[in-house]
């Protein structure tokens, strides 16, 4: 019965670089549920975040960058032979298992869930995207201009939301375009290039050399060594081929 399990041998060709997508499922409504502050819940992208490490730990791969709902993963070596299927999966299912575990984990969400009495199940999807260096840069520049775009249109609409309510709100953000929203929010004293690099550039989980010291007591002198250890950014900068560069994401020609 195996031979008829439908895309079972698809497969990413061994060698190749490949982007895994992760997009939580129905999310506009789990924030309903929660309850989560807008523009930016600080509380739910720490969940976000911490699920990425859990994930980086898990699958050691060269980047995850992250904003939304949305978890974009860089892998170099490719887990199961490559097998779509099982990459699709796998992926997807160990996000939703970490993140629901930080839903309940925490007072504030689980309370909330406990009084409406509301136990749905959280779920993401996933997808393979197989690219090349260049093409891998370009993607991860997009999505970091699409986190841009989604924190102006975040702190428009909601600021807009207070002044006309729901329905003008979103009429007058209507084909808007970013410079447009960034001066309709500057009118308001609102300095979008103020908001917290996380809400404007997204998070990021990256490996990142320490040093520790110690003590050789055979040969009874201090030594150094060097690990690496995932680190979450909060800060980053735009990316460019610096970046991928300097955080040994891509080789120095």
């Amino acid at each position: 019965m195996k031979d008829s399990e439908i895309y079972s041998n698809l497969r990413v060709p061994q060698g190749s670089r490949i982007i895994i997508r992760v997009d939580g499922r129905n999310f506009s409504k789990l924030a309903l549920r929660l309850d989560l502050e807008n523009p930016y819940d600080m509380d739910f992208v720490r969940m976000m975040a911490a699920s990425c490490k859990d994930l980086f730990i898990e699958f050691s791969p060269s980047l995850i960058y992250t904003f939304s709902d949305e978890i974009n993963i860089l892998l170099d070596e490719l887990p199961f032979s490559g097998r779509v299927e099982k990459l699709n999966s796998v992926f997807a299912s160990f996000i939703t298992g970490s993140f629901t575990r930080e839903v309940y984990q925490s007072e504030r969400f689980s309370k909330q869930l406990e009084k409406l009495n509301d136990y749905k199940s959280i779920s993401f999807d996933s997808r393979v995207i197989p690219i090349d260096t260049d093409g891998m840069m370009a993607y991860f520049k997009e999505k970091q201009n699409e986190a841009w775009g989604n924190c102006l249109n975040s702190y428009a609409y909601w600021t807009l939301l207070k002044e006309y309510g729901k329905e003008m709100a979103a009429q007058l953000l209507k084909g808007k375009k970013k410079q447009e929203l960034h001066d309709l929010l500057f009118k308001r004293d609102i300095h979008i290039t103020d908001a917290p690099t996380w809400q404007r550039r997204g998070v990021a989980v990256y490996r990142e050399k320490i040093t520790v010291e110690g003590y050789n007591p055979i040969k009874q002198e201090d030594v150094v060594s060097h690990r690496w250890k995932p680190y979450v950014d909060w800060d980053l900068p735009l990316f460019n081929r610096e970046f991928f560069l300097s955080k040994g994401i891509i080789p120095d020609e």
